[in-house]
Protein backbone atom coordinates (compact mmCIF):
# COMPACT_ATOMS: atom_id res chain seq x y z
CA UNK A 1 0.00 0.00 0.00
CA UNK A 2 1.27 3.55 -1.12
CA UNK A 3 1.05 6.72 0.82
CA UNK A 4 -0.83 9.72 -0.93
CA UNK A 5 -3.30 12.74 -0.30
CA UNK A 6 -5.66 13.81 -2.68
CA UNK A 7 -7.60 17.09 -1.46
CA UNK A 8 -10.10 18.45 -4.33
CA UNK A 9 -11.15 22.02 -3.72
CA UNK A 10 -15.09 23.10 -4.01
CA UNK A 11 -16.38 23.27 -7.34
CA UNK A 12 -19.19 25.34 -8.39
CA UNK A 13 -20.37 24.71 -11.84
CA UNK A 14 -23.05 26.56 -13.76
CA UNK A 15 -23.49 24.72 -16.83
CA UNK A 16 -25.76 25.79 -19.89
CA UNK A 17 -27.95 29.01 -21.22
CA UNK A 18 -29.28 29.75 -18.09
CA UNK A 19 -25.98 29.54 -16.20
CA UNK A 20 -25.06 33.33 -16.31
CA UNK A 21 -28.59 34.16 -14.15
CA UNK A 22 -26.86 32.84 -11.45
CA UNK A 23 -23.74 35.51 -11.35
CA UNK A 24 -25.54 38.16 -9.67
CA UNK A 25 -26.59 35.24 -6.30
CA UNK A 26 -23.10 34.02 -6.59
CA UNK A 27 -22.06 37.55 -6.22
CA UNK A 28 -24.41 38.32 -3.35
CA UNK A 29 -23.39 34.63 -1.89
CA UNK A 30 -19.55 36.66 -1.74
CA UNK A 31 -21.09 39.95 -0.61
CA UNK A 32 -19.53 41.00 -4.08
CA UNK A 33 -20.95 44.96 -5.28
CA UNK A 34 -18.23 46.22 -7.19
CA UNK A 35 -17.14 43.57 -9.56
CA UNK A 36 -14.88 44.09 -12.99
CA UNK A 37 -14.95 42.68 -15.78
CA UNK A 38 -11.52 41.16 -17.39
CA UNK A 39 -11.29 40.29 -21.24
CA UNK A 40 -9.21 40.96 -24.33
CA UNK A 41 -10.29 43.92 -26.75
CA UNK A 42 -11.80 41.39 -29.31
CA UNK A 43 -14.49 40.30 -26.59
CA UNK A 44 -15.16 43.87 -26.53
CA UNK A 45 -15.80 44.45 -30.27
CA UNK A 46 -17.82 41.40 -31.06
CA UNK A 47 -19.77 42.90 -27.88
CA UNK A 48 -22.02 39.73 -27.75
CA UNK A 49 -20.81 37.45 -24.62
CA UNK A 50 -20.03 41.07 -22.70
CA UNK A 51 -23.07 42.38 -22.59
CA UNK A 52 -24.76 39.15 -21.49
CA UNK A 53 -22.24 39.50 -18.93
CA UNK A 54 -23.08 43.10 -18.18
CA UNK A 55 -26.93 42.31 -18.19
CA UNK A 56 -26.43 39.90 -15.54
CA UNK A 57 -24.37 41.91 -13.18
CA UNK A 58 -26.36 45.12 -13.63
CA UNK A 59 -25.23 47.36 -10.89
CA UNK A 60 -22.61 45.23 -9.56
CA UNK A 61 -20.45 45.86 -12.38
CA UNK A 62 -18.44 49.09 -12.18
CA UNK A 63 -16.11 48.93 -15.24
CA UNK A 64 -14.49 46.63 -17.81
CA UNK A 65 -10.75 45.99 -18.28
CA UNK A 66 -9.74 45.21 -21.75
CA UNK A 67 -6.15 44.98 -21.34
CA UNK A 68 -5.95 41.52 -21.64
CA UNK A 69 -3.12 40.45 -24.14
CA UNK A 70 -2.18 36.58 -24.65
CA UNK A 71 0.08 34.97 -22.23
CA UNK A 72 -0.47 37.26 -19.50
CA UNK A 73 2.74 39.52 -20.38
CA UNK A 74 3.76 41.18 -16.61
CA UNK A 75 2.62 45.56 -17.88
CA UNK A 76 -1.13 44.44 -18.53
CA UNK A 77 -1.23 42.55 -15.44
CA UNK A 78 0.26 45.54 -13.69
CA UNK A 79 -2.70 47.80 -15.45
CA UNK A 80 -5.01 45.27 -14.28
CA UNK A 81 -4.23 45.79 -10.70
CA UNK A 82 -4.23 49.37 -10.93
CA UNK A 83 -7.49 49.42 -12.29
CA UNK A 84 -8.56 47.64 -9.79
CA UNK A 85 -7.58 49.44 -7.28
CA UNK A 86 -9.08 53.13 -8.96
CA UNK A 87 -12.47 51.72 -9.30
CA UNK A 88 -12.23 49.74 -5.67
CA UNK A 89 -13.31 46.44 -7.16
CA UNK A 90 -14.41 43.54 -4.57
CA UNK A 91 -14.95 41.20 -7.17
CA UNK A 92 -13.43 39.98 -10.32
CA UNK A 93 -15.02 38.55 -13.74
CA UNK A 94 -12.57 36.75 -16.02
CA UNK A 95 -14.40 36.78 -19.68
CA UNK A 96 -12.39 35.06 -22.23
CA UNK A 97 -9.71 32.23 -22.50
CA UNK A 98 -6.24 31.32 -20.17
CA UNK A 99 -5.06 34.53 -20.44
CA UNK A 100 -7.96 36.57 -19.14
CA UNK A 101 -8.20 33.91 -16.27
CA UNK A 102 -4.64 34.44 -15.42
CA UNK A 103 -4.37 38.30 -16.18
CA UNK A 104 -7.52 38.49 -13.68
CA UNK A 105 -5.78 36.21 -10.73
CA UNK A 106 -2.02 37.69 -10.98
CA UNK A 107 -3.74 41.48 -11.04
CA UNK A 108 -5.82 40.39 -7.55
CA UNK A 109 -2.13 38.80 -6.67
CA UNK A 110 -0.05 42.08 -7.14
CA UNK A 111 -3.20 44.43 -5.97
CA UNK A 112 -3.63 42.63 -2.80
CA UNK A 113 0.00 41.87 -1.73
CA UNK A 114 1.76 45.13 -2.66
CA UNK A 115 5.13 43.84 -3.80
CA UNK A 116 7.08 43.20 -7.53
CA UNK A 117 6.02 40.03 -8.77
CA UNK A 118 9.52 38.90 -9.16
CA UNK A 119 9.18 38.79 -5.42
CA UNK A 120 6.18 36.76 -5.17
CA UNK A 121 6.83 34.28 -7.72
CA UNK A 122 8.02 30.33 -7.22
CA UNK A 123 11.55 29.86 -7.67
CA UNK A 124 14.35 27.55 -7.80
CA UNK A 125 16.99 27.33 -5.84
CA UNK A 126 20.33 25.98 -6.16
CA UNK A 127 19.45 22.52 -5.04
CA UNK A 128 16.40 22.44 -7.76
CA UNK A 129 14.01 22.65 -4.96
CA UNK A 130 10.52 24.63 -5.83
CA UNK A 131 10.27 27.47 -3.82
CA UNK A 132 6.59 29.49 -3.61
CA UNK A 133 6.10 32.16 -0.92
CA UNK A 134 3.09 32.47 0.95
CA UNK A 135 0.87 34.78 -0.17
CA UNK A 136 -1.44 35.54 2.78
CA UNK A 137 -3.04 38.85 1.76
CA UNK A 138 -6.61 38.50 1.25
CA UNK A 139 -7.75 38.20 -2.28
CA UNK A 140 -10.60 39.75 -4.62
CA UNK A 141 -12.98 36.05 -5.55
CA UNK A 142 -12.72 35.31 -9.01
CA UNK A 143 -15.75 34.41 -11.08
CA UNK A 144 -14.99 32.70 -14.22
CA UNK A 145 -16.86 32.28 -17.84
CA UNK A 146 -14.69 30.70 -19.87
CA UNK A 147 -14.89 31.25 -23.97
CA UNK A 148 -12.27 28.33 -24.35
CA UNK A 149 -10.86 25.24 -22.90
CA UNK A 150 -8.31 26.20 -21.20
CA UNK A 151 -7.66 24.64 -17.46
CA UNK A 152 -7.04 27.77 -16.25
CA UNK A 153 -10.41 27.62 -15.19
CA UNK A 154 -10.05 25.38 -12.68
CA UNK A 155 -6.44 26.49 -11.56
CA UNK A 156 -4.98 28.43 -8.74
CA UNK A 157 -1.28 29.26 -9.77
CA UNK A 158 -1.13 32.27 -12.64
CA UNK A 159 1.98 32.28 -15.31
CA UNK A 160 2.69 35.15 -16.45
CA UNK A 161 5.04 36.67 -18.93
CA UNK A 162 8.20 39.23 -17.96
CA UNK A 163 8.91 40.38 -22.01
CA UNK A 164 12.26 42.09 -20.63
CA UNK A 165 13.47 39.18 -19.03
CA UNK A 166 11.49 36.39 -21.41
CA UNK A 167 10.69 34.35 -18.61
CA UNK A 168 7.77 33.04 -17.04
CA UNK A 169 6.82 33.74 -13.62
CA UNK A 170 4.97 31.53 -11.65
CA UNK A 171 2.18 33.24 -8.66
CA UNK A 172 0.18 30.15 -6.99
CA UNK A 173 -2.05 31.31 -4.19
CA UNK A 174 -5.21 28.90 -3.48
CA UNK A 175 -7.30 32.00 -2.29
CA UNK A 176 -7.15 32.82 -6.30
CA UNK A 177 -9.04 30.08 -7.10
CA UNK A 178 -12.30 29.94 -9.12
CA UNK A 179 -15.52 30.82 -6.53
CA UNK A 180 -17.53 29.82 -9.41
CA UNK A 181 -17.54 28.97 -13.20
CA UNK A 182 -20.83 29.45 -15.91
CA UNK A 183 -20.04 27.96 -18.99
CA UNK A 184 -22.62 29.58 -21.22
CA UNK A 185 -23.23 29.29 -24.90
CA UNK A 186 -22.94 32.77 -25.86
CA UNK A 187 -19.32 32.98 -24.43
CA UNK A 188 -18.39 30.06 -26.01
CA UNK A 189 -19.31 30.88 -29.78
CA UNK A 190 -17.35 33.79 -29.27
CA UNK A 191 -13.92 32.04 -29.73
CA UNK A 192 -13.15 30.96 -33.30
CA UNK A 193 -11.77 27.30 -33.97
CA UNK A 194 -8.24 28.19 -34.72
CA UNK A 195 -8.18 29.04 -30.79
CA UNK A 196 -10.44 26.44 -29.69
CA UNK A 197 -7.93 23.69 -31.40
CA UNK A 198 -4.98 25.09 -29.87
CA UNK A 199 -6.50 25.64 -26.38
CA UNK A 200 -7.70 22.18 -26.67
CA UNK A 201 -4.40 20.37 -28.03
CA UNK A 202 -2.42 22.55 -24.68
CA UNK A 203 -5.42 20.23 -22.79
CA UNK A 204 -4.51 17.13 -24.80
CA UNK A 205 -0.65 17.44 -24.12
CA UNK A 206 -1.19 18.24 -20.25
CA UNK A 207 -3.87 15.05 -19.47
CA UNK A 208 -1.42 12.53 -21.35
CA UNK A 209 1.82 14.09 -19.73
CA UNK A 210 -0.42 14.02 -16.12
CA UNK A 211 -0.99 10.24 -16.88
CA UNK A 212 2.85 9.51 -17.72
CA UNK A 213 4.37 11.17 -14.93
CA UNK A 214 5.84 10.41 -11.61
CA UNK A 215 2.94 11.99 -9.86
CA UNK A 216 -0.54 11.24 -9.46
CA UNK A 217 -3.18 8.84 -8.04
CA UNK A 218 -6.22 6.77 -8.45
CA UNK A 219 -8.09 9.89 -8.42
CA UNK A 220 -6.18 11.96 -10.56
CA UNK A 221 -5.74 9.19 -13.11
CA UNK A 222 -9.88 9.14 -13.61
CA UNK A 223 -9.93 12.52 -14.01
CA UNK A 224 -7.00 12.61 -16.83
CA UNK A 225 -8.62 9.78 -18.51
CA UNK A 226 -11.35 10.64 -18.74
CA UNK A 227 -10.27 13.62 -19.97
CA UNK A 228 -7.81 12.18 -23.27
CA UNK A 229 -11.47 10.38 -23.89
CA UNK A 230 -13.54 13.10 -24.35
CA UNK A 231 -10.96 14.95 -26.39
CA UNK A 232 -9.59 12.13 -28.68
CA UNK A 233 -13.47 11.70 -29.28
CA UNK A 234 -14.43 15.26 -30.44
CA UNK A 235 -11.00 16.73 -31.16
CA UNK A 236 -11.39 12.99 -33.89
CA UNK A 237 -15.09 13.86 -34.54
CA UNK A 238 -15.89 17.35 -35.49
CA UNK A 239 -18.41 18.19 -37.73
CA UNK A 240 -19.67 21.25 -36.67
CA UNK A 241 -17.14 23.76 -35.30
CA UNK A 242 -20.25 26.19 -34.13
CA UNK A 243 -21.77 23.20 -32.45
CA UNK A 244 -22.70 24.04 -28.69
CA UNK A 245 -22.56 21.06 -27.54
CA UNK A 246 -18.95 20.48 -29.63
CA UNK A 247 -17.84 23.56 -27.22
CA UNK A 248 -19.00 22.34 -24.66
CA UNK A 249 -17.75 18.87 -24.12
CA UNK A 250 -13.79 20.68 -24.85
CA UNK A 251 -14.31 22.93 -21.87
CA UNK A 252 -15.39 20.01 -19.62
CA UNK A 253 -12.33 18.02 -20.92
CA UNK A 254 -10.32 20.98 -19.89
CA UNK A 255 -11.95 21.15 -16.48
CA UNK A 256 -11.24 17.22 -15.48
CA UNK A 257 -7.53 17.88 -16.79
CA UNK A 258 -7.38 21.11 -15.06
CA UNK A 259 -8.83 19.25 -11.49
CA UNK A 260 -6.59 16.09 -12.39
CA UNK A 261 -2.94 17.81 -13.06
CA UNK A 262 -3.17 19.53 -10.16
CA UNK A 263 -2.14 16.46 -8.62
CA UNK A 264 0.55 15.47 -10.89
CA UNK A 265 3.14 16.65 -12.84
CA UNK A 266 3.15 17.17 -16.28
CA UNK A 267 6.81 16.77 -18.65
CA UNK A 268 9.05 17.38 -21.27
CA UNK A 269 6.14 18.59 -24.06
CA UNK A 270 4.63 21.04 -21.38
CA UNK A 271 8.06 22.60 -20.15
CA UNK A 272 8.91 23.13 -23.68
CA UNK A 273 6.07 25.08 -25.05
CA UNK A 274 6.35 26.85 -22.45
CA UNK A 275 9.77 27.98 -23.25
CA UNK A 276 9.42 28.00 -26.82
CA UNK A 277 6.75 31.04 -26.57
CA UNK A 278 9.53 33.34 -25.97
CA UNK A 279 10.55 32.31 -29.34
CA UNK A 280 7.68 32.04 -31.08
CA UNK A 281 4.23 33.52 -31.89
CA UNK A 282 2.60 29.99 -32.34
CA UNK A 283 -0.15 29.36 -29.78
CA UNK A 284 1.23 26.79 -27.19
CA UNK A 285 -0.59 24.22 -27.84
CA UNK A 286 0.26 23.83 -31.61
CA UNK A 287 3.76 23.81 -30.63
CA UNK A 288 3.22 21.16 -27.75
CA UNK A 289 1.64 19.16 -29.67
CA UNK A 290 4.10 19.42 -32.28
CA UNK A 291 7.10 18.17 -29.63
CA UNK A 292 4.36 15.80 -28.16
CA UNK A 293 5.28 12.90 -30.16
CA UNK A 294 9.02 13.41 -29.29
CA UNK A 295 8.80 13.96 -25.69
CA UNK A 296 6.49 10.64 -25.91
CA UNK A 297 9.55 8.28 -27.60
CA UNK A 298 12.32 10.49 -24.91
CA UNK A 299 10.50 8.83 -22.39
CA UNK A 300 10.33 5.23 -24.09
CA UNK A 301 10.35 2.52 -21.26
CA UNK A 302 10.46 5.05 -18.33
CA UNK A 303 6.79 5.78 -19.31
CA UNK A 304 5.19 2.60 -19.47
CA UNK A 305 2.67 2.82 -16.76
CA UNK A 306 1.73 5.83 -17.68
CA UNK A 307 1.42 4.58 -21.89
CA UNK A 308 -0.66 2.17 -20.32
CA UNK A 309 -3.20 4.36 -19.17
CA UNK A 310 -3.42 6.95 -22.02
CA UNK A 311 -3.86 3.73 -24.22
CA UNK A 312 -6.48 2.48 -22.38
CA UNK A 313 -8.18 6.07 -22.44
CA UNK A 314 -7.56 5.55 -26.75
CA UNK A 315 -9.88 2.33 -26.42
CA UNK A 316 -6.81 0.32 -27.67
CA UNK A 317 -7.22 -2.96 -26.96
CA UNK A 318 -4.55 -5.07 -24.92
CA UNK A 319 -2.64 -1.63 -24.18
CA UNK A 320 -0.07 -3.74 -22.57
CA UNK A 321 0.83 -4.66 -26.00
CA UNK A 322 3.22 -2.04 -27.92
CA UNK A 323 0.95 0.62 -26.16
CA UNK A 324 3.55 3.77 -27.44
CA UNK A 325 3.07 2.84 -30.87
CA UNK A 326 -0.74 2.27 -30.57
CA UNK A 327 -0.27 5.92 -28.59
CA UNK A 328 1.48 7.41 -31.68
CA UNK A 329 -0.73 6.60 -33.66
CA UNK A 330 -3.73 7.90 -32.22
CA UNK A 331 -2.06 10.71 -32.04
CA UNK A 332 -0.61 10.86 -35.07
CA UNK A 333 -4.69 10.56 -36.25
CA UNK A 334 -5.77 13.38 -34.55
CA UNK A 335 -3.23 15.90 -35.41
CA UNK A 336 -3.57 14.91 -39.16
CA UNK A 337 -7.41 15.51 -39.02
CA UNK A 338 -6.96 19.09 -37.47
CA UNK A 339 -3.92 20.11 -39.71
CA UNK A 340 -1.35 20.30 -36.59
CA UNK A 341 2.07 21.71 -38.19
CA UNK A 342 4.40 18.78 -37.70
CA UNK A 343 7.96 20.63 -37.40
CA UNK A 344 8.75 24.09 -35.20
CA UNK A 345 10.18 25.30 -38.21
CA UNK A 346 6.75 25.22 -39.75
CA UNK A 347 5.50 27.73 -36.54
CA UNK A 348 8.57 30.17 -36.91
CA UNK A 349 11.43 28.77 -34.57
CA UNK A 350 14.53 29.47 -35.90
CA UNK A 351 17.28 26.83 -35.26
CA UNK A 352 19.77 28.95 -33.69
CA UNK A 353 17.34 29.69 -30.28
CA UNK A 354 16.97 25.96 -30.19
CA UNK A 355 19.90 25.97 -27.37
CA UNK A 356 18.41 29.05 -25.41
CA UNK A 357 14.91 27.27 -25.27
CA UNK A 358 16.37 23.87 -24.14
CA UNK A 359 18.44 25.60 -20.76
CA UNK A 360 14.74 27.53 -20.21
CA UNK A 361 13.37 24.16 -20.36
CA UNK A 362 15.84 22.40 -18.13
CA UNK A 363 14.82 25.20 -15.26
CA UNK A 364 10.92 24.79 -15.53
CA UNK A 365 9.50 23.61 -12.18
CA UNK A 366 6.77 20.42 -14.81
CA UNK A 367 10.28 19.21 -15.89
CA UNK A 368 10.41 17.28 -12.24
CA UNK A 369 7.68 14.86 -12.67
CA UNK A 370 8.54 13.61 -16.24
CA UNK A 371 9.21 10.39 -16.36
CA UNK A 372 12.26 9.96 -17.45
CA UNK A 373 14.85 12.01 -15.29
CA UNK A 374 16.01 14.73 -17.57
CA UNK A 375 19.78 14.98 -16.74
CA UNK A 376 21.41 17.82 -19.03
CA UNK A 377 20.08 20.58 -21.23
CA UNK A 378 21.75 18.71 -24.04
CA UNK A 379 19.06 15.65 -23.98
CA UNK A 380 16.31 18.45 -24.46
CA UNK A 381 17.90 19.91 -27.28
CA UNK A 382 18.23 16.79 -29.01
CA UNK A 383 14.19 16.23 -28.58
CA UNK A 384 14.23 19.74 -29.90
CA UNK A 385 16.30 18.91 -32.73
CA UNK A 386 14.42 16.02 -33.82
CA UNK A 387 10.64 18.19 -33.86
CA UNK A 388 12.62 21.14 -35.55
Amino acid sequence: MRSFKHISPPLRLFHGPDSLAMLGGELDRLSAKRAVIFCGSSMVRDGRALSLVCAALGERCVGTFEGVRAHSPLPAVEAGAQELRRLAADAVIALGGGSAMVTARAASILLAEQREASALCTSLDERGELHSPKLRAPKLPQLVIPTTPTTAIVKAGSAIFDPAAKERLALFDPKTRAQAIFVHPAALQSAPRELLVSASLDTFVLAIEGLTSRGGDPFSDALLMQAVRLLALHLSNQTDDRDEAWRSELVLAAMLCGQGSDHTSAGIATALGHAIAAHSDAENGITKAIVLPHALRFNGNAAQIGFAKVAASFGIADPESAALDAILGEVDAIFLRLGVPRRLRDVGVARDVLADIATRTKSDWWLRGNPRPVRSASEVQQVLEDAW
